[in-house]
This record gives structure tokens, sequence and C-alpha cells, in this order.
């Protein structure tokens, strides 16, 4: 788990070695344990290391074969590394080290591109061809290793974060109005080619972009999960059903036990991670390191769920720690927390996971985290409403259900020249919606969340906030296999007892009965849900900063009408609509960005 950074030059240039230096010291969070650099003609290379597979030097990076002209950078880890070695080694390649990145390496030389479809794991890299002057990026299938890209005149840079591109110079720092459109329209949501800034864009997951010496580029996707009911799962009853998810779900966490330093969990006491704790223990892991989070109560709201952590804790006999953070140390954290986002973030739980992270760091390394449940396994209170829809009318209740507001409010909230005619979120749900390999209403949803709204926000969210402490965050639910079984789960088995009954059902045999059947729970961060005192004050500074009035993304008199009642304007999905508009500008003014 670490940062990469590259400038790749199409011009006859040399590579600006110090643009890339910029950009990791920007990284230098997400790798805390070493940087290495490499520069050949138009290609530069950079690196911030967090040592958690060969903790030698010999894992260090970049990394460069001589015998085979590449060099790859590498972010993230591949499960199956030592199987592929073996398979590697018996076809003739040699290793000088123990790391992954040097399989990826040499799985690079053996298969091509197509090495990636060989990889169980979250990772980006970037390797250079010596002998072609061809450069490849590739990013795993569900995007939770991230890719930033900015082009400039003759060249492009990539970095695993937006600031660190900012960071280098060079990049168009102007809103992107159809991202705008998308920010506040579909749940602050920019899918990926865009960002929120016009210059700068991301590598869509699941893709491998090759770039050809003279600025020739070209994608391929290599995966994307079919929503559709399989032949080969045809006819399995519901206790099957429960059986094998939970089987794909055991895979998915024992392969992510794989390092050289312990792994812990982070443990909210819902269902999926409790669930990670007691597939563990059958595992056979013992005195556990698990880590929960809590706030103080503000405005009647309750701030911790350690009645349900404690009992799973003690449940499986884990070495097991509280971490109770004070109210007055949750705005200093909503300060860093800002700065660490890879892009805007609404979720108020990015300030939870940023400060659980800050304290789990210093115990651990490496944990696994239950992100991604809700998504493959229809968790959320929207996906109900969706089931038996007819498929013509999937786009209208998709958007009735999930989408912030109705495009035409957009009139009374942007200032006129930040306005699209087209409703461009509504148009992006529609194309998507189109496509083949997906049966019902709620398979079309379930795939656009868990390949789209998953991505960028729920991943994109624990990326930030962990790496910003150089915590590796491991989330289970989204191995590419778990993923798959799940998308060919049928509907009714899935929407079950409130959503995601088929994983409820076959955690019985796993956790105490009491955590499967409790309320849904979230990461609760009251200060933050409830804007008063020094936070409304900060939100409210931001919006009348001489930046964000240059800017003018926003209407005058929508902004006051939020300040004058701040807790009470809310989205569809009941999301704090002053805290929305005031986080996009805090960003912005943070990053320094006018």
């Amino acid at each position: 788990m670490c940062g990469i950074a590259a400038e790749i030059r199409f011009d006859g240039g040399v590579a600006d070695v110090g643009a890339v230096a910029a950009m990791c010291e920007q990284l230098a969070r997400r790798g805390p344990d070493g940087s290495g650099a490499w520069q050949s003609g138009p290609v530069a290379l950079g690196h911030r290391r967090l040592k958690i597979i060969d903790l030698s030097d010999a894992g260090a990076q970049p990394m460069v074969d001589l015998e085979l002209g590449l060099t790859c950078v590498f972010n993230g880890i591949v499960y199956n590394y030592r199987e592929l070695r073996e398979e590697l080694r018996a076809a003739g390649y040699r290793f000088g080290s123990t790391s992954d990145t040097e399989v990826v390496l040499k799985a690079y030389h053996r298969w091509g591109a197509a090495c990636v479809e060989r990889f169980y794991g979250m990772f980006a890299f970037v390797v250079v061809e010596r002998d072609t002057g061809r450069v490849v990026v590739a990013r795993d299938r569900l995007g939770i290793k991230p890719v930033y890209l900015s082009r400039g005149p003759g060249r492009v840079r990539i970095a695993s974060s937006l600031p660190a591109l900012v960071r280098a110079g060079g990049v168009d720092t102007s809103i992107d109005p159809v991202a705008l459109h998308h920010y506040m329209s579909f749940h602050s949501v920019v899918p990926a080619p865009r960002t929120i800034l016009a210059g700068v864009g991301k590598l869509p997951p699941a893709t491998v972009r090759t770039y050809e010496p003279d600025g020739r580029e070209s994608d391929h996707v290599y995966w994307s999960p079919v929503h559709e009911r399989r032949p080969d799962l045809a006819g399995l009853s519901p206790v099957e059903w429960q059986d094998a998810v939970l089987d794909s779900l055991r895979t998915a966490v024992r392969r992510r036990m794989v390092a050289d330093v312990p792994v812990g969990v982070l443990l909210s006491g819902g269902l999926d991670s409790s669930l990670i704790v007691g597939l563990l223990a059958e595992e056979g892991q013992r005195d556990l390191a698990t880590f929960s989070i809590g706030f103080e109560a503000v405005g009647g709201r309750e701030g911790d769920e350690f009645a349900y952590s404690d009992v799973v804790a003690e449940h499986f006999g884990t070495d097991h720690h509280r971490l109770l953070v004070p109210t007055a140390d949750v705005h200093a954290g909503l300060d860093g927390a800002i700065g660490a986002m890879a892009e805007p973030m609404v979720s108020h739980d990015c300030v939870a996971f940023y400060l659980l992270a800050q304290q789990v760091s210093q115990h651990v390394k490496v944990v696994q985290s239950g992100q991604g449940a809700d998504e493959v396994l229809a968790g959320y209170d929207w996906y109900p409403p969706l089931d038996g829809v007819p498929v013509e009318r999937a786009v209208d209740a998709y958007s009735s259900v999930f989408v912030d507001r109705p495009h035409a409010e957009l009139a009374g909230i942007l200032a006129d020249r930040w306005l699209l005619t087209e409703d461009a979120s509504r148009a992006f749900v529609a194309e998507h919606f189109a496509r083949p390999g997906a049966d019902t209403t709620l398979d079309r949803a379930l795939r656009l969340d868990s390949t789209i709204m998953l991505v960028d926000d729920p991943v994109k969210r624990v990326d930030s906030m962990t790496m910003a402490w150089g915590l590796e965050a491991r989330v289970p639910f989204l191995d590419h296999e778990f993923v798959e079984l799940a998308a060919a789960v049928p509907p009714e088995l899935k929407l079950a007892q409130g959503g995601k009954g088929v994983l409820k059902e076959a955690a019985r045999a796993v956790i105490p009965a009491h955590v499967i059947d409790r309320p849904k729970g979230y990461f609760p961060v009251p200060a933050i849900i409830h804007l008063e005192g020094e936070y409304l004050a900060s939100v409210r500074a931001a919006l009348h900063a001489p930046e964000a009035k240059e800017r003018g993304l926003f209407r005058t008199d929508y902004v006051d009408r939020l300040l004058a009642d701040p807790n009470t304007h809310r989205t569809t999905l009941g999301s704090n609509q002053l805290w929305q508009v005031g986080l996009l500008e805090l960003w912005l003014q943070r990053q320094g960005i006018r």
C-alpha cells in the first residue's frame, strides 16, 4: 500500500523529475516508510512506500528489471502473489525479492496487460517498457486503489491523489460544470473519468490504459459484474445460496490476511464487520486486534455503538480497543479529514474514519473493514422500493429514491453560469441502466451502485482517510469473486429481512443473532450531522470567503436561507444541504484552489 506518481512526455522533452518529487511529497502520508524515484528520458516515476509485503529494501520502488527491460511503481496488494510467483518460477523467471511488486512486474512480462485478469487484489500500477517506450497504467476491478490523471502540453501526469497533481502545478483548477451537476444531484458522486476540477480526471475501475510514445492512448476494460441469474447457479435453494455466500466471503477474508505484519479489524458492531471477526475466529485467529470508535452525543443524537461492538469482541475474545473521541477533538479532525480528501466527500463519517485511522495506525498497519456489503447485497433502504418496478420505469424509480434533488431545483441553487440545460446526472443513470447484463430494475441499480457509487463514495472515503495515516484497509466484501456471486443472487433473497437477507441468514451460523437483528447503524458523528458552534462557523466562513464569492458557485439567497436554518434543509437521502455546499468550498479552499 503506497502512493505512486509519474510524468510521461510525448513531445520529445525530458520528464520533469521536480514535478514528480512534488507529487510524492504530497503523497508522503500514504507511504511513510520509504521513497524512491526513477527517470529515463520522457518518463519519470516516483513512489512512497508503506511496508506490508517484503519489509526489506529488496521490495523498494520504483522497481527496475534490467533483464526484462521493465520498470514499475505499484500501489496496493495482489493477494495471490505467492501462487503467481511459483507459477512464474516454473516458467523460468528469477526473483530477487519476496514482494508482490516484483510478481506484478514479471507477470506483466509473461502475460502483458492481461496479467490483471490473474490478480486477486486491489491495485494501481504503472509499467514502463524500455524497448518500446510504451507506458501501461492499470486499476483494480472495483477501483479500490485510485488513479488520477492530468493533461498538459505534451505530457500526462499520474498520481494516487488529486491534491498531488495540484501540488505539481500546471493543472486547470476551474470547476467542471458537469461534475458540479453530479455533485449536487447524484448524491455528491462524481463518476470517472471526471473530477470536480476540469483539468483532472481519473482512470475508471477495471481499466488498463496504454500510452504510446507519440501520445496515443487506448483503454481496455477487463471486468464487469453480470447482474443476471447464472445457469451454473440455477436451482439453488435459499439455504444453498446462504452457504455459497458464506463460503465465498470466508475465502475473501482469508485472502486478506496475507501480510508480513499483523492484520486487525475495524469493528463497528454491525453485521458486516462482526461477520469478518467471526470468520477470522473460525480461521483460528487469536487475540485479533479490533477497533471501534465513538463520539459524544450532540443534539440528542447518540455518537457510539459500543454496546454492539463490545458484545462481538467479548464473544470472540478479541484484543479490543474502544476509541472515544471528545467533541472538542472532532473539529481538528474535520480540518485534517478535509485535507486528506482526494475529492470532496460529503459523508460525515469521513471524519470518523480519519480519527479512527489516526489511532488505529498506532497499533497496526493493516485492517479489514466491512465496506461494500450494502451495495452488493441490497442493504440500503432505497432498494426495496425498486423491487418489481418495470425496467421501462427504472430510471424514474431510481432517481426518486437516490438523486439528491430534481434537475429543475438547481436553477434556484447554482449561479446562472454553472447551470446546464441537460440533466447530466439523469442522462448518466439512463445510459448506465441501458447497458446489457442486468435483469431487473433492482439489478440495474445494484450494478450502478457497486461499480460507480461505491467506488466514488464509500471506497474512496476509506482509502483517503486510512491512507492519510499510513493504514492499509482491506475490504473482503469487494473481493471480485464475491461480488460476482452476489450479483447473481436472486433479488428476493437480497431484499429479505429489510436487506442483505441472504447474508443475515448465513451469518447466524457464525455471530450472535442480536447483532444480526439490530437496527441498521452508521458511523455517527453528531457534531457534523447537527451543525452548530464552531462547525457551523467554519462552514459559514468558507461560504463567505473571498474565494467563494469569486467562484460564485451558489446563489446568495440559497446560501443565506441555509445559514439561517442550518439543520432543516435535507436532500432526498437526508444529507444536510448546508454541509453539502459548505464542504465543497471548504475542500477547494483547503487545497488552495481559487
